[in-house]
């Protein structure tokens, strides 16, 4: 299973998600560095361990503001080895295919962002996306349809539980374990709510191909002695 490192960008730093409640996010203040940043942090979480893969919420761009593209093909010069995966809030088939063609980074499609199914339907068709199943409190977020069909998702979905992330409260493994039931072949990631080793365990018994990771990583519930544990 692999492990993903986050980082949430807003107003040029990186910020504390918790509960994808926007409005309060807050410049972080980790150990791990002694500034929020984006280029700082990022280093500071792959100096952690041999991770493949970062992902980015560009939370302004999400938000219609104007986004980090730049900040992120400086993270991509200064780690050429890493994938990104961007959530820039691109739901329009141009705008993802459009990423996926010039980058910067891989883009990911959150169904929060889609405007209807059509639409949203004709991006993930754009080869290269990654879906992003968006839960909020109230449940899933965007087109039910796209919800509901997994013949219509790509090669890998992740399973963002908004209400868990940054709220310590573990992995919704009931909603992530249907996810992998129907989503036959396709790669399933989990984001939001993981808190140490014995739920990565969990997840990676459950199927899960991968997880986003941020809060147990700033605040060392998963130490780099952990980490190097669990991918040994």
């Amino acid at each position: 299973m692999e492990l993903i490192p986050v980082l949430d960008l807003m107003g040029g730093v990186v910020v504390h998600a918790r509960r994808g409640m926007r409005a309060q996010y807050r410049p972080i203040a980790t150990p791990l560095c002694a500034s929020a940043e984006p280029a700082e942090v990022a280093a500071s979480l792959l100096a952690l361990a041999p991770f493949r893969t970062l992902y980015i919420a560009d939370l302004d761009a999400i938000a219609g503001k104007q986004g980090h593209d730049a900040t992120m093909r400086g993270l991509m010069e200064s780690h050429p080895d890493v994938d990104m995966w961007v959530d820039a809030g691109e739901a329009a088939p141009p705008a993802v295919a459009r990423r996926a063609a010039q980058g910067p980074g891989r883009p990911v499609v959150g169904s929060e962002a889609m405007v209807d199914f059509a639409t949203g339907s004709a991006a993930l068709a754009v080869g290269g996306a990654i879906f992003s199943l968006d839960y909020g409190p109230e449940g899933p977020r965007g087109p039910a349809l796209l919800h509901e069909d997994a013949a219509l998702w790509p090669e890998a979905v992740i399973v963002m539980t908004l209400a868990r992330v940054g709220a310590g409260e573990g992995p919704d493994l009931e909603r992530l374990g249907d996810i992998i039931r129907r989503a036959g072949n396709r790669r399933v990631y989990a984001a939001g709510g993981v808190r140490d080793l014995d739920d990565l365990a969990r997840l990676a018994d459950a199927g899960a191909a991968g997880v986003l990771l941020a809060s147990a990583l700033h605040d060392g519930r998963l130490s780099p002695d952990a980490i190097a544990r669990f991918m040994g």
